[in-house]
């Protein structure tokens, strides 16, 4: 059997079950950073501040995670990748046992924050021990199955999270992931393979020398740059159905369920396409994501063209993600957690990016039209970096071509 049949096997053999693992982890991660926009008013009302003050809630946690992933991923470097795991999902819980006691805004706030922290290092290690347990060949799969977990918190976990605050109080959603997330961290405990004995060792000197490559500094601006387009229109979805479509404000919900199952299949499904040709994926998504927003651009007073768009939206906006993590990983070769947490903090620092500046479209003349076109505009730079990593890898091809028809030296 040939090298390159054996990868095709490998690829389409069983993940391990520590991908799914994995994956559960990510859903429990992906279910806190969004379920609060569903509860603010109780919480709100609880707490007794604005609701715009609860919203401080959602914007601590993403400045944890942009911060707090490369912060974490060096801070456990020396630790075995299981305890590190493990060890993120118990302090992910003990900071919600403590949002569910509090009537302390600053220490919810404070909780929020360090609960972002451990979900950084959670990201940033599951994505490494998930392309490293499935080997080369299936690692861009089993990172659409990880990182499917947070697509699929959209689909079930924000709503139903959401549905639960509202009916026995919002404190009741963080007592529940308190709980997973402590059956979550002895599976993972138990699953998570021990590191290597052989291989070099960990190192903040191996890590920070990885980011040489400018691939990864490439592999980075398109993680920013993805979510930075997608989630500029999609923070402000709400508005632009409620005000050009006419749709009621009770089927917004309906509709972002319609989205994250979209995100959901693309995650996966472009996980496992980009394990064979991930540079045809890349431009495919990025040429549908462009297409998609102009789209939406110029056709959201149809409320039935709308909704499939924002749900097309989620499936090519999406599924890039696990190619572009994949390729961080591998860039950055022998060490690669550092790699693989800034592709973390890149897509956080996209969405704020992208989001701050579509908060100002949408006080624009373009009204709700605003945020799509500026996810528009920065979906149009997505074949910056695409280009360059895709000349890069032509001209080392290129390279290699013109060394082996030199032949040996005589």
């Amino acid at each position: 059997m040939s090298s390159d049949t054996a990868l095709t096997v490998a690829a389409k053999a069983r993940l391990p079950l520590v991908t799914y693992v994995l994956a559960a982890g990510t859903f429990l991660m992906g279910t806190t950073e969004f379920v609060v926009a569903g509860i603010l008013p109780e919480i709100a009302h609880d707490l007794g501040i604005t609701v715009a003050n609860a919203g401080l809630t959602i914007t601590v946690f993403a400045i944890g995670m942009i911060v707090g992933t490369p912060t974490m991923a060096i801070a456990t470097l020396k630790l075995p990748r299981g305890v590190t795991l493990g060890l993120s999902l118990l302090v992910f819980a003990m900071g919600h046992v403590i949002v569910a006691t509090t009537s302390d805004f600053a220490l919810v706030l404070g909780a929020r924050f360090v609960t972002a922290l451990a979900t950084g290092a959670f990201w940033a290690v599951a994505a490494v021990v998930g392309a490293k347990a499935a080997g080369p060949a299936a690692s861009s799969r089993a990172l659409g199955i990880v990182l499917g977990g947070g697509m699929l918190a959209n689909v079930i976990g924000v709503p139903l999270g959401a549905f639960a605050g509202q009916a026995i109080g919002w404190r009741g959603p963080f007592w529940a992931l308190a709980v997973l997330a402590v059956l979550a961290a002895v599976a993972v405990y138990r699953l998570v393979p021990a590191d290597p004995a052989s291989g070099p060792a960990p190192s903040v000197r191996a890590e920070l020398a990885s980011l040489k490559d400018g691939r990864v500094w490439l592999v980075l601006a398109g993680c920013a740059i993805v979510c930075g387009s997608s989630l500029a229109a999609y923070s402000f979805v709400s508005p632009l159905l409620t005000t050009n479509t006419g749709l009621n404000s009770s089927a917004v919900p309906f509709i972002l369920v319609g989205y994250g199952i979209g995100a959901f299949i693309g995650s996966n499904l472009g996980g496992h396409l980009g394990a064979d040709r991930p540079y045809a994926v890349l431009f495919a998504s990025a040429g549908m994501t462009f297409l998609v927003l102009a789209a939406l651009c110029v056709s959201s007073h149809n409320a039935v063209v709308t909704v499939a768009l924002i749900a097309l939206l989620g499936l090519f906006g999406m599924s890039t993600n696990p190619i572009l993590i994949g390729m961080a990983v591998r860039y950055a070769g022998h060490a690669p957690t550092l790699a693989s947490a800034l592709s973390t903090s890149s897509f956080n620092l996209g969405t704020a990016i992208g989001s701050w500046i579509a908060g100002y479209a949408l006080e624009s003349t373009l009204g709700a039209t605003g945020p799509v076109v500026v996810g528009t505009v920065i979906a149009a730079l997505y074949f910056v970096p695409l280009g360059l990593l895709l000349g890069v890898k032509e001209r080392a091809a290129a390279g290699e071509a013109a060394t082996m028809s030199a032949g040996p030296p005589g």
